[in-house]
């Protein structure tokens, strides 16, 4: 499955970013999400989703950011709204957790 993101960007603090991820050369995945990884620290799961739209977030970004998916697009999203500093990382999409795209900077100034 190759994985491809888009969406990262610099925005100030309080702001909102729309992160996508395209899948391609599969079909039926199941789980896909959004992981990230700051400056220094290891690589954390933000959410996740279940083809049926079963969802789970870290505690970190609960109530601010949203995961979506399109089936039909093989598509996933991630709505970020009222953005911190401290959600400055590189955002991974994956795909079952086996595959993994490039990665899309965020960057929350404050």
């Amino acid at each position: 499955v190759q994985l491809v993101e888009s969406g990262g960007g610099l925005v100030q603090a309080g702001g909102s970013l729309r992160l996508s991820c395209v899948a391609s050369g599969s079909v039926g995945i199941n789980l896909m999400g959004w992981y990230r990884q700051a400056p220094g620290k290891q690589r954390a799961m933000v959410a996740t989703i279940t083809r049926g739209g079963s969802t789970n977030y870290a505690d970190s970004v609960k109530g601010r950011f949203t995961i979506s998916r399109d089936n039909a697009k093989n598509t996933v999203y991630l709505q970020m709204n009222s953005l911190k500093p401290e959600d400055t990382a590189v955002y991974y999409c994956t795909a079952g957790h086996i595959d993994w795209g490039q990665g899309t900077q965020v960057t929350v100034s404050s």
